[in-house]
Order: C-alpha cells, then sequence, then structure tokens
C-alpha cells in the first residue's frame, strides 16, 4: 500500500473560494450512476486538463460550526462548574492545597524566580504577536481575527468573574481564588488574571495547537508566568486553574459561534495528492452528494478519476468537519448501549484511515467481495484519502423489485458468510452499502465502522439488520428463506433476540417507523368507513321503523348498539397488519419454533432513567439544603402525634375519593371495591413511572379487563384527567386569590398571584405562536383526549355519575391538601401555623410540577417545591422540611408495599 503525505502547503489556502473549482461559471456537473462509474480512462495526451475537477463543490461555506468546539465549550462549562463547586464545598481540601503548593515552591532559587518572571512577562506578549505575524504574511487573516474576538471575549469573562467572586461570591470561593496581595495586605489578588486568560483564549482560537512548535514554545511560557506568579503569592492553584478554563471555554465558544475557517480539501488539493502516491490522473468527477445524517454524514466524499494510463480510481476524502458529523448521536450511543456502540465518538484522522484500512484488507482476506484498497495518504493537517479500485455497479437501494433475485439474496448472505466466519462485524448492513455489478455479483462496501474480532453480539446483530434491510425490500418470507439457505437455521435463529429497534441503524429505524404510522392511518380509516357504514345502515333501520310507526324497542336499540361495536371490533381487526419484525419472528418461528424469541436487554441506560436520575438529584440536592441546619431529634421528640394519625387516615381516603373520581366517568358498571383496589396498586406503579404515565395506563388496563371496550377505557380516563385538569386550575386560581386577600383588606390579589398569572400567559403566548411547540402541544393533547367528548355526551345523560365524577376530584385534592395541613401541624404550633388556603395553593403547585417532573412520583421535584413553597408563605424551614418528607412518606412510600400486594392481588385476579 502505498501511503504518503501532501505537504501542509499544498493544501494551504483552500478555504479561499476564488481557488475553487466549481465556483466559476459554466461548470460543468460530474457524471453519476453506472455510465460514469464504468467511463474509460482519458487519452494519455489530454495533460492540459490534469487538474480539471467535474462535479466538486460549486461554493464551499467559508466557515464552518463544528459539533467538536461545541462539545469543548460543554465540557469546559461543567470544569468550571465543577471548579467552583471544589471551591464552594470542600474548604478544608483547597487550604491544604494551596499550604502544600507554596510550602514546596517557596524552597526555589531568588534567582530563578525573578528570570522566570522577567522571561515569562516578556514572551507572554511577543509569542503571540510572532504567531500572527507569521500567519498575515501567508494570508491568514481571519484566524486572526478570531483569536482576537476570543481573546477581548475572555478578557470581558475575566472582568465580570472578578466583580462577582467580589461582590456576590460565597466566602469559600473567594478563599480559594484569592489571597492577600504581597504588596499590599489591604488588598486581595484577582481572582482571575486578566491578560493570562485572553492570551489562552487567543492561542486556542488561532489554532496553535495544530502546529507543535509554536505550541510548546507558548505552553512553556505560560508555565512560567504560573509558576512565577504562584511563587510570589499573587494567585493561588484554583485562580490559575480557573483562568485556563475561562480562556480555554471562550475560545471554543467563540468559535463555534463565528464558525471555523473552511480547510476542507478541494478537488484540486485531492489531485495533488494523487500525484504525490504516484498516479498520473487526468479528471476528478465528484459524485452526487446524498442527504448527510448523524449515521452516515462521516463516510466522505467520493471522487471518480480517471487515470492517464490505467484503470480509474474511487477515491474518498474524509475532513475533520465530516468526521464530526453525527458527533453527539454517537456519543448517545456509547452512553446508552451496552458492548456493541462505536468505540470512539470522534476518533482521530489518523485512526479512521487505519480503521478502514484494516477492515478493507481484512474482508478481502476473508473471501468476501469489497472494494480493493491501493494507496492512502494525508491531505494536509485536515483530511485523508482513501484509494480504491474501481467498482462500477448500482447499490441495492436503486435496483428494483424485479431485479433483487434469489440469487442475489443469497449472494448478499454468502458475503455476510465469509466476513463472520473470520468473526469481521460490518456493523451497517443496509441498501446503500450493497453494491452491484453489472455481472450480478454483489460486493460490500462501507466498512469503516466494522470491527475485526467481534463477538457474537455483533455477528449476530449483522444478521438481524440484513434480515430487516432485505425484508424491507423483498419481504419477510424471501429475507429469512434466503438467509437460512445459506447460513442454517440455527444461525438464523440465534439472532431472534437482536431483532429490536434498538439494534438496527438510525435509517432503518426512521423506514420502520414511517411504515408503522402507514398502518395506523389504514387502520384508522377502516375503522371509520366501518363507523360510516354502521351508522347509515342504522339510520336506514329507523327509518324503516319510523315509516311502519311502530315505537323504538329498547332491547332492539341496544342490540344495535352491540352490533355496531362488533362491526367496529371486526373492522379493526381485519384492517391489523403485523410490523416488519414480527413477520420475521414469525417467519424464523416456523422452521425452528424453539428459538429464544425474548429481545436481549441492549440498553445501558434509558433516555427516562438518565432523565429521571438527574431531575431527581437536582431535586434531592435542594431538598437536603434545606435539612442540613435541622435537628430532627428534638422535633420528632416533640411531635403531635394526634395530628400525625390524622394526616394518615386522610392519606388512605384519597384511594376512595380516586376511586370516586375514575368511576363518574365510566357509564358501565365497575366494581367499587376492586377500583379502590386499582388505586391503590396505582401508588406501587407510580414508584417505577412518571405520575403523570403511570396512572393513566393502570386505570386503561383495569377498565378493559373489567368489560370496557378499549378505546371507551381510554376516553374515560382521558376525560376525568381533562376534568381532573380543569378542576385543577381552578382551585389553583381560587385559593391563589383568597391567599393574596387574606392580608390585605380590599379584594385584590397579591402581586405573586399576578405574576403567575401573567407568567401563565406568556408561556400560552410563545407556545402558541411557536409552530414546533403549538404542533407538540396539539398532537399530545389530541392522542390523549381522543373520544373524550363522546364519552363526556354518554356520561352527562347520566347526571349522578358526573357528581360521583367531580365530587371525587374535589374530595381527593381536599383529603391531599389536609393530610399536608395534619403534617404541618404535627411539627408545629399555633405560632407557626398557616391558613388553609395557603397549604392548598402550596399543595397544588406542587402537585402539578410533579406530574410534570420525568422521575417516578416526581420525586425530589414535588419534596423542593413543596419546602420551598411552604417557606415562601411564612413557615420556618425547621416545621416546613419534616412537615413535607411526612406527607410525601405517607402519600407516596408508605403505600408502597400495599400497592404492590394490591397490584399482585389484582393480577391473579385478571383484574390488570
Amino acid at each position: 500500500m502505498k501511503q504518503q503525505g501532501v505537504h501542509p502547503e499544498d493544501a494551504e489556502g483552500t478555504s479561499d473560494s476564488s481557488s475553487r473549482p466549481g465556483s466559476g461559471k459554466g461548470e460543468k456537473s460530474g457524471p453519476s450512476g453506472p455510465d460514469a462509474r464504468g467511463a474509460t480512462a482519458a487519452d494519455p495526451g489530454d495533460v492540459a486538463h490534469i487538474d480539471e475537477v467535474e462535479g466538486d463543490e460549486p461554493l464551499l461555506p467559508a466557515r464552518v460550526h463544528r459539533p467538536s468546539d461545541l462539545m469543548r465549550l460543554l465540557v469546559g462549562v461543567l470544569a468550571v462548574a465543577v471548579l467552583l463547586a471544589v471551591a464552594a464545598f470542600a474548604h478544608g481540601t483547597t487550604s491544604g492545597l494551596e499550604q502544600d503548593i507554596t510550602k514546596g515552591t517557596g524552597q526555589a532559587p531568588d534567582l530563578l524566580i525573578k528570570v522566570a518572571g522577567l522571561a515569562s512577562s516578556i514572551a507572554i506578549l511577543l509569542v503571540p504577536v510572532a504567531f500572527a505575524v507569521e500567519r498575515l504574511i501567508k494570508r491568514d487573516g481571519l484566524r486572526i481575527a478570531d483569536g482576537v474576538l476570543a481573546a477581548v471575549l475572555a478578557h470581558g469573562v475575566t472582568l465580570a468573574t472578578d466583580l462577582w467572586v467580589a461582590k456576590a461570591a460565597p466566602h469559600s470561593i473567594q478563599d480559594a481564588l484569592t489571597q492577600p496581595s504581597p504588596g499590599d495586605v489591604h488588598a486581595l489578588t484577582d481572582p482571575v488574571h486578566g491578560y493570562l486568560a485572553p492570551v489562552i483564549a487567543y492561542m486556542t482560537a488561532v489554532g496553535m495547537s495544530r502546529r507543535p512548535r509554536w505550541r510548546a514554545v507558548l505552553w512553556i511560557v505560560l508555565l512560567l508566568d504560573a509558576f512565577s506568579m504562584l511563587v510570589t503569592g499573587y494567585t493561588t492553584p484554583f485562580s490559575i486553574i480557573l483562568t485556563v478554563l475561562i480562556g480555554w471555554t471562550v475560545a471554543y465558544g467563540t468559535l463555534y459561534a463565528v464558525g471555523s475557517p473552511n480547510v476542507r480539501p478541494t478537488g484540486r488539493t485531492l489531485m495533488a495528492g494523487l500525484r504525490h502516491v504516484g498516479f498520473r490522473p487526468v479528471t476528478a468527477a465528484r459524485e452526487e452528494a446524498q442527504t448527510d445524517t448523524a449515521e452516515t454524514g462521516d463516510r466522505g466524499r467520493r471522487y471518480f478519476v480517471t487515470l492517464e494510463d490505467g484503470r480509474p480510481l474511487d477515491v474518498t476524502v474524509v475532513d475533520r468537519e465530516q468526521q464530526a458529523q453525527g458527533f453527539f448521536y454517537r456519543a448517545w450511543r456509547n452512553l446508552t448501549l451496552r458492548g456493541f456502540a462505536t468505540r470512539s465518538s470522534l476518533p482521530s484522522l489518523r485512526q479512521a484511515l487505519e480503521q478502514e484500512a484494516l477492515l478493507a484488507y481484512a474482508a478481502i482476506a476473508a473471501g468476501a467481495n469489497a472494494p480493493k484498497l491501493i494507496a492512502t495518504s494525508e491531505l494536509g493537517p485536515d483530511a485523508v484519502m482513501l484509494v480504491y479500485e474501481h467498482t462500477g455497479g448500482r447499490t441495492l437501494d436503486s435496483l428494483s423489485d424485479d431485479e433483487i433475485t434469489d440469487d442475489l439474496l443469497r449472494d448478499t448472505w454468502q458475503q455476510v458468510r465469509a466476513l463472520q466466519s473470520r468473526r469481521i462485524a460490518h456493523r451497517r448492513l443496509v441498501g446503500d452499502a450493497i453494491l452491484v455489478d453489472r455481472s450480478g455479483t454483489v460486493i460490500l462496501t462501507e466498512l469503516r465502522i466494522g470491527e475485526i474480532a467481534a463477538g457474537d453480539l455483533l455477528l449476530r446483530m449483522d444478521i438481524s439488520q440484513l434480515l430487516v434491510t432485505l425484508g424491507l425490500r423483498v419481504g419477510a418470507e424471501r429475507s429469512v428463506a434466503s438467509a437460512v439457505d445459506v447460513l442454517g437455521p440455527d444461525a438464523v435463529a440465534d439472532c431472534l433476540p437482536m431483532l429490536q429497534p434498538i439494534a438496527l441503524s438510525r435509517s432503518t429505524r426512521a423506514t420502520l417507523r414511517r411504515l408503522a404510522r402507514e398502518r395506523a392511518q389504514r387502520e384508522r380509516e377502516a375503522v371509520l368507513e366501518a363507523s360510516r357504514q354502521a351508522k347509515a345502515a342504522r339510520s336506514e333501520a329507523g327509518t324503516d321503523t319510523e315509516s311502519a310507526s311502530a315505537k323504538p324497542d329498547k332491547k332492539a336499540v341496544r342490540a344495535e348498539q352491540r352490533a355496531e361495536k362488533r362491526a367496529l371490533d371486526d373492522a379493526l381487526e381485519e384492517a391489523r397488519e403485523e410490523d416488519l419484525l414480527t413477520l420475521i419472528r414469525h417467519a424464523v418461528l416456523r422452521i425452528r419454533p424453539q428459538a429464544p424469541v425474548e429481545p436481549a436487554r441492549l440498553e445501558r441506560v434509558r433516555p427516562r432513567t438518565l432523565i429521571s436520575f438527574i431531575a431527581g438529584a437536582i431535586g434531592a440536592y435542594f431538598l437536603l439544603t434545606q435539612l442540613t441546619h435541622i435537628e430532627f431529634g428534638p422535633l420528632i421528640a416533640n411531635a403531635q402525634w394526634g395530628w400525625v394519625a390524622a394526616a394518615v387516615l386522610f392519606s388512605a381516603a384519597s384511594y376512595v375519593a380516586a376511586a370516586m373520581a375514575l368511576l363518574g366517568f365510566v357509564p358501565e358498571r365497575v366494581p367499587f371495591v376492586r377500583t379502590v383496589a386499582a388505586q391503590v396498586a396505582g401508588s406501587f406503579v407510580k414508584i417505577v413511572a412518571p405520575a403523570a404515565v403511570g396512572g393513566v395506563a393502570l386505570n386503561t388496563r383495569f377498565l378493559q379487563r373489567a368489560g370496557v371496550r378499549p378505546g371507551l377505557a381510554v376516553a374515560s380516563v382521558g376525560a376525568s384527567q381533562l376534568f381532573g385538569l380543569g378542576c385543577h386550575i381552578l382551585m389553583l386560581l381560587s385559593f391563589g386569590y383568597l391567599t393574596g386577600t387574606e392580608k390585605t383588606p380590599s379584594l385584590s390579589p397579591s402581586r405573586t398571584v399576578i405574576a403567575g398569572l401573567l407568567t401563565v400567559a406568556v408561556l400560552v403566548l410563545v407556545m402558541t405562536s411557536v409552530p414546533f411547540l403549538r404542533k407538540f402541544v396539539v398532537t399530545r393533547v389530541r392522542s390523549l383526549f381522543a373520544g373524550v367528548v363522546p364519552r363526556m355526551l354518554d356520561v352527562l345523560q347520566r347526571p349522578q355519575k358526573l357528581v360521583t365524577g367531580i365530587g371525587g376530584m374535589l374530595l381527593l385534592t381536599a383529603c391531599f391538601v389536609m393530610c399536608l395541613d395534619a403534617s404541618i401541624r404535627a411539627f408545629g404550633d399555633d405560632s407557626t401555623s398557616i391558613s388553609i388556603a395557603s397549604v392548598a395553593v402550596v399543595f397544588l403547585a406542587g402537585n402539578a410540577l410533579g406530574s410534570a417532573a420525568p422521575t417516578p412520583g416526581g420525586v425530589g421535584a414535588v419534596e423542593a417545591t413543596l419546602t420551598v413553597g411552604l417557606i415562601a408563605v411564612g413557615l420556618p424551614k425547621e416545621v416546613a422540611a419534616p412537615a413535607v418528607l411526612l406527607f410525601r412518606l405517607l402519600t407516596l412510600w408508605l403505600p408502597v408495599l400495599p400497592g404492590w400486594l394490591a397490584f399482585n392481588h389484582l393480577s391473579r385476579k385478571a383484574a390488570l
């Protein structure tokens, strides 16, 4: 393999749009399709077009926003936050560290300190200026402008930080970042160095890190300056670290905001690189660009290159910008998936080149058909190229259904079998990675993210991915049959646990979601058509009855309604289609009935779990800050146990009220005692799921098991939720108004209530004015309350049911408010009591936040909100914190065991 590098100066200035091919008028678009890939070499004597590039970008953007810069910005902000947290809460550690460093540096010779200080003071200004002059000589003024902007912003941030530390920061942070100045004991040193942070921001923004000599010189100067400042007592270790972090963070924030100069190599740079590795190119035609996604955007730009002599070439060029595409998606996969995500979210260009070269050689050595790699090279410091022998053909996605024959399917599986015989995982067996040449031979491309010495998990995932890829084109039966024919039934059956969306490629998951939406739409249309036919038939029957002048029979009406329901159920059953993954499972199970079907656990952490953990940690932090100064021993000893018993009774009564609130919107007969048991079971369910999700799912399931049709069960729960939301808002406004008038003789509400109403109004206006938010809210509300209006018409015909439902909601809120009030009275006295209206406002606000929080049961969010709310309305912190803990203990944690027993009992009785 030939491997050489293009001298950086050959790629210098490639971001200048005036030198880019394709920017002029009349530029030809490159050939595409099989004719282009199969073109013959140009006339060897045609040297006049040796730098001709067809189909290159018309005009590359002068600047690009790199995800890697954003990631470094976020890391820098996090590092600053961690440093300040350590300085704030680990005062003893910071003091000991400063003493140790002062003691160690105090032994340095005086002459060395003076020489280091003088040299660093001069060099710290001269080195950046010298680098700027060198860049200006090479006409790279944009980088210098970026560096100056970053330095100015860093200086502003240092001034703001100095002001914050001096005026508002906790004393522990002040002690960690400052110390008495050696020249004036009454003055303090600067928390952040006003000149050091801008220099660091400048050197980072101009890209000195990519030039080793300049980088080494500048870091030596910075270390000497920091050493001299530290020894002479003009700074602290934490101040130096904070200065470096601020400069580094501001630099990457500036680069991401204004964009980095685009150093992507153009086609002419590619031609120069090919000559450096011994080829004599004539033309380079850029292949048609496909839509870049987070999964495919890092595959590089591809060129079809003709030579003066010999076969044409396929060349792939990868630069840093393309490589950074999809970084956050890959990082998320690495975080959440077990053992089969990409090993590095952002590998270096050298690592990417070596990985793809290794996979190309390994695939051919295994006997699989893969593009033959014949040369690699660097194109300057920011790009690499890989040169392959030309392979003409079309991708599987571009073939028509008639062209995908059984022989083609078997050939595809044979290539996969060759890879798996040598433990090579392809990792992306989708339609555009399978190439079919003119003779019908299958060639596997896109080996970049593959893996050698792969484990069984990755190999089985390759099989499941290809089953789905082929199934999307030829159906589940043919896909499974061709796989069994080549791999054998056992190998195919072993992949069933991997047959789940999370194990498939991103493009495949998107296709499956689109097909699912289309199936759901067809099912809805079928049900609506059946409903229209049933209504038309019933109206005709009603017309015949009226013409016969006969009174309608109630039994006949009920029979017609039951027949209509059966017709809707039959129409839904007939229209229901199984998804592709289910069809593949059934096809495999018909061959191997004993095959494992339980999906493997592939997720290390789910998004909901991560969000719940973060929200719970934040809530726990705020709660613990309220508890640190409370002495619980005397508080519990003086607790009034009579009020504790009252709180227990109010908590138990809430389950009866919840059952009333649900049954009031269910016209069908449902056992009341069993409904109460279901609400008790809900106290167990809401611990393992968010409150707004777990309760809805459990009640819907309970009503279905009680004989209520699925659609009506969902509508009943939706109606209950809708009325509950309305009652909640009305009570919050009412009690808030009463709270505002308690301490004033007039009936005008408090400023807090007015501010709250204005905030809600602003949020509503924002949601209605932003199309994305408006569509999101409307879709969620429509899906939650679909069918509620017809269900409410049924309930309105039974006033007793409606009174039961609304009364249950009011009673449920009253039970919780009285439970919280009893918890407050259990730890307080008459001098610390607050009004019921204030307690109600605090509870309603906390309950709303708990329902919106992603944590199970609103853990963390509810406790923090209730505690802060009670303190805000005048309750002492020493009473508010234990009262909230008692309230949550009675309403959330103690009912878990009875809820688990009720859940198991109802499950055994087939009621859940």
